[in-house]
């Protein structure tokens, strides 16, 4: 078409069309929502998808994304809703303020949510400690920015690069890792990764974007507790951390059971993401309901309340969500990731290079490790002696580099954190680019000595 090859019509077209959807929300003020099903069906007609499949494709990547981040959103707020009206939150932001200090909050973030988020979906952990970043900001008077990135840096980092994340342990399989020494190795890399993209960046963006929170996610998420004693530290802890636990169970019983027996299916649905916090949100309404004195109607207007600031935001996520499917289906992420393949490369940045471009087309970094690593993977065939666990990192830290308009993600923290898309861009993005190169970095030194 206009005298270009099929390849790179694709390209410009989905260029075009993420530029467009960027002018739709900015210059012109159209809902993200709208905008990104305007988008959505503008790249579907002009990449040549046959009509019938255009509106298919939207519900498939809208229903695939909420059929899971929707109800994790849900069942997270509410049990975020729990311990924010309890004083629970508010317990654990007035702990980590004493050991770190109001100077240094910001490190206690990065490692709590470094370390929560090991065995947690990114998702899940947000809507787990969301709430934290609005109580701290509001007691110590620290940016939202200051706080919130490194949040996001400790959640991202293992997200890519620590199994049991899906991503890292899909790509474990096609690769052929070893998995103890991908999970040794993603620690070391990930620890002083999320440190640079986290705490050091966080305070840096900070000066230029402090961030003005949503009044009614400070309402709903951060206000100050009408009970004078608080749940425990302790009680919080395993009331927030019991998904963490169960999830790890999981992990355990997979590696160390075989298929099919009894205990291990039991864990597989207890530890299952969805199972593990909606068991935690049930004994919230003991630990941070009924032993505070809360009744039980309530908890019911609580609960239904909570519901209600959060319908945009899974709304906007599940429109991205048919965005990215679009850009699946319109084939651009399999242009992108072969074109990256015919690049004569260190195999390791060729499994940084071809996730990152698969990344940047689809907005998923589960899809761009897995898709990145079945890509790669023939390429690493023809040349001996390639550490394995380290091109799964490498596909990892790509799968995490510059987050935009079709991740999910990217409305996620926008919305949570009231901010326009410029702002998300300098902040969330940069993060996330950030966290992709500095692990490469990392993971390349690490070659030399493993």
């Amino acid at each position: 078409m206009f005298g270009m090859s099929h390849e790179s019509y694709l390209l410009l077209d989905a260029v075009v069309t993420i530029i467009g959807l960027i002018v739709l929300i900015t210059k012109f003020k159209v809902h993200p929502f709208i905008a990104l099903i305007i988008a959505a069906g503008f790249l579907g007609l002009t990449s040549g998808m046959p009509v019938d499949k255009i509106i298919k494709a939207f519900q498939d990547g809208f229903g695939g994304v909420l059929g899971f981040v929707g109800i994790i959103l849900a069942l997270g707020t509410m049990l975020g809703k729990m311990m924010a009206e309890s004083g629970g939150a508010d317990q654990i932001a007035q702990t980590l303020i004493r050991a770190f200090g109001k100077e240094k909050v910001q490190w206690a973030m990065m490692f709590a949510a470094f370390l929560v988020g090991i065995p947690l979906f990114f998702e899940i952990g947000f809507v787990l400690l969301i709430p934290l970043v609005f109580i701290v900001a509001r007691r110590t008077g620290v940016s939202l920015i200051k706080i919130g990135i490194p949040l996001l840096a400790g959640l991202s980092a293992v997200h890519g690069l620590v199994p049991p994340h899906p991503g890292p342990l899909l790509a474990i399989g096609v690769f052929g890792a070893d998995i103890g020494k991908t999970i040794l190795y993603g620690l070391i890399v990930a620890l002083p990764t999320a440190i640079i993209a986290g705490p050091i960046f966080g305070t840096f963006i900070a000066k230029y974007i402090p961030g003005n929170p949503s009044q009614e996610l400070v309402d709903q998420l951060a206000r100050e507790s009408e009970h004078k004693n608080l749940p425990s530290f302790s009680i919080t802890l395993i009331t927030v951390l019991l998904p963490v636990f169960l999830m790890l169970l999981k992990t355990f019983a997979d590696i160390g059971l075989p298929d099919g027996h009894i205990v291990r299916n039991w864990m597989d649905m207890i530890g299952h993401p969805i199972s593990a916090l909606l068991l935690a949100l049930l004994l919230s309404l003991y630990t941070f309901g009924h032993r505070q004195g809360i009744h039980s109607k309530q908890i019911l207007k609580l609960l239904d309340a909570s519901l209600a600031p959060t319908a945009a935001i899974i709304l906007i996520i599940g429109a991205g969500g048919g965005f990215k499917q679009m850009l699946v289906t319109s084939g651009v992420g399999d242009v992108i990731g072969h074109m990256a393949v015919n690049a004569q490369i260190n195999p390791i940045l060729l499994a940084w290079l071809v996730a990152a471009v698969i990344r940047v087309a689809t907005g998923s970094a589960t899809v761009a490790t897995i898709t990145g690593a079945g890509i790669v993977v023939p390429v690493v065939g023809m040349i001996p002696g390639v550490n394995r666990e380290l091109l799964v990192l490498a596909t990892g830290a790509g799968s995490l580099i510059l987050s935009h308009v079709n991740d999910a993600g990217f409305w996620l923290v926008k919305q949570y954190f009231n901010m326009t898309v410029a702002e998300t861009f300098k902040t969330w993005t940069a993060m996330e680019t950030i966290l992709s190169v500095v692990a490469l970095i990392f993971i390349m030194l690490l070659s030399l000595v493993v």
